[in-house]
C-alpha cells in the first residue's frame, strides 16, 4: 500500500510538470547562414557580436529562460543585467523583443540580419533552423 501511494504521488508530481519547450534559434529562409555552433549564437545574445540583430521573446515568457539557460548558461536575469550594463556605456542597444514565436518570425522576415528562437513546434518556410538548444 504504501509503495501504491508513492507510486501515486510521484506520477502526480510528474505529470503536473510542463513540458520544457524544444528550442530552435532561427533566420530568416532568406539569410545566408544556415548552421551555428551555441557559442556564436551566445556571442549575439549576449551583445559580443553585431553582425546579427538578436530578438528576444517576451520578457516572462517560459521559451525565454529556457533559450538563455541552454545557449549562454545564464538566467534571463543575468542576461537581462547584461546588456542593461551594455546599454548603458553605450556599447550596445537592447535586442528587439517580439511577444511570442510569430513575432520574431515576423520580426526575421523584416530583417535578413536578424536571428531569434522559437519553439521547434512553431517552424515553418518562413524560417530557417541554425542551431537546437540542448
Amino acid at each position: 500500500m504504501k509503495k501504491l501511494m508513492l507510486a501515486a504521488i510521484a506520477a502526480t508530481a510528474f505529470g503536473a510538470t510542463p513540458a520544457m519547450a524544444e528550442v530552435v534559434v532561427v533566420v530568416s529562409a532568406k539569410a545566408a547562414e544556415s548552421t551555428m555552433t551555441k557559442e556564436q549564437v551566445a556571442q549575439f545574445f549576449l551583445g559580443k557580436s553585431t553582425a546579427m540583430t538578436p530578438v528576444d521573446q517576451a520578457d516572462s515568457s517560459p521559451i525565454r529562460a529556457e533559450f538563455y539557460k541552454k545557449v549562454a548558461d545564464k538566467d534571463a536575469a543575468q542576461a537581462k543585467a547584461l546588456w542593461s550594463k551594455l546599454v548603458f556605456t553605450g556599447k550596445a542597444t537592447m535586442p528587439k523583443e517580439a511577444g511570442d514565436n510569430a513575432g520574431v518570425k515576423a520580426a526575421l522576415a523584416a530583417n535578413p540580419k536578424a536571428i531569434g528562437y522559437i519553439d521547434k513546434s512553431a517552424v515553418d518556410a518562413t524560417v530557417k533552423v541554425v542551431y537546437t538548444a540542448q
